[in-house]
């Protein structure tokens, strides 16, 4: 079991009180409650971040989306005569 460490928060007392009602709905201390809650927020940012990485590979590979290399741009433009 990793060594837990003590901190000081200041916050609110109307604040604290409602910690305390959900906490102990929660069958949680306020330190417990705090400490999962960040560890929430830690493991959304760390999916956050491994997303943000694919999308940038994603964006600097390009998708695969098919079709041919365009060699000729006047080709792209070019409009085939319907008579």
């Amino acid at each position: 079991m990793a060594a837990k460490h003590n901190i000081t928060l200041a916050i609110d007392g109307t604040l604290l009180k409602r910690a305390r009602a959900l906490a102990a709905r929660r069958g949680l201390s306020v330190s417990a409650l705090l400490a999962g809650e960040l560890r929430a927020l830690l493991a959304k940012d760390v999916a956050y971040g491994s997303a943000e990485r694919v999308a940038a590979c994603l964006l600097q590979d390009g998708l695969p989306l098919g079709g041919a290399p365009v060699n000729d741009r006047a080709a792209l433009h070019h409009r085939p005569s319907v008579c």
